[in-house]
Order: C-alpha cells, then sequence, then structure tokens
C-alpha cells in the first residue's frame, strides 16, 4: 500500500476572502442607508409631494443599489496565491480601496440623477404654473 502525500503551499486566499466580504457587504449597507435616507426629500421634490410613489420608488432605487454593489464587489473578489500576511494587506487594500472608489462614484452618480430629476420636476411645475396663469 503506498501512501500519498499532498504537500500544499499555504496561502491566505480564504483569510482575504473572510475580511473582504464582511468590509464590502458594510461599505455597500452604511453608503446606502445614507444616500437614500438623504434623497427622501429628492424624491418627493421629483413626485410633486405624492410621498407614498416617492418612497416606493426610493426603496426600488436602493434594492437596486444594493444588487449593482454588491455584485460588482462579488465580481471583483478574485485574490491570487496570496502567501505572505504582508501581500494580504496589499492586497485587501487594493481591493477594498478600488471597491470604495468604485462605490464613491456611484454615489456621486445617484446624487446627481436625484438632482436632474429634482430639477426637471421642478421645470415641469413651473410650466404647469405659467400654463395655468396664462388662462
Amino acid at each position: 500500500m503506498t501512501a500519498t502525500i499532498l504537500t500544499t503551499a499555504t496561502t491566505y486566499n480564504f483569510q482575504a476572502y473572510m475580511i473582504y466580504l464582511p468590509i464590502v457587504i458594510t461599505l455597500t449597507v452604511f453608503v446606502s442607508q445614507f444616500l437614500f435616507k438623504n434623497s427622501k426629500t429628492f424624491m418627493i421634490d421629483i413626485f410633486h409631494q405624492k410621498e407614498d410613489i416617492a418612497m416606493a420608488t426610493n426603496s426600488l432605487f436602493k434594492i437596486g443599489f444594493y444588487l449593482l454593489n454588491i455584485g460588482f464587489a462579488l465580481c471583483i473578489i478574485e485574490f491570487f496565491q496570496i502567501q505572505t500576511l504582508e501581500r494580504l494587506v496589499v492586497e485587501l487594500s487594493r481591493k477594498v480601496g478600488g471597491f470604495s472608489i468604485y462605490l464613491g462614484v456611484m454615489m456621486l452618480l445617484n446624487l446627481l440623477l436625484f438632482l436632474k430629476g429634482r430639477k426637471h420636476a421642478m421645470n415641469k411645475e413651473k410650466q404647469i404654473q405659467h400654463e395655468n396663469t396664462d388662462i
């Protein structure tokens, strides 16, 4: 009977995944909570004070934000043969830093969408008021 000895090099890949996932999920939840808590005012203006529609739409945007950002975090999760603790820290910094930049850009894009929607709603409201005064 021959014994087969498996030699495996110890890597820190699993630890990298276990550190990376909670960080990016927590960042996504934190940014989402902050963004959509503060976007209620914009949504109410966009939907001309119809709070029920504004809150429902805000919730849909929030779910979309979660799906898009957590999906992206999972797409970039791959780590390659991390052999030392130093490489673990470097790789985690690179991944989390890159994801943080992406998340910041997504937050700014959402804010721009809210501002554009609010501006459009205000212009439409002014147009309706102008048409009513002409009659």
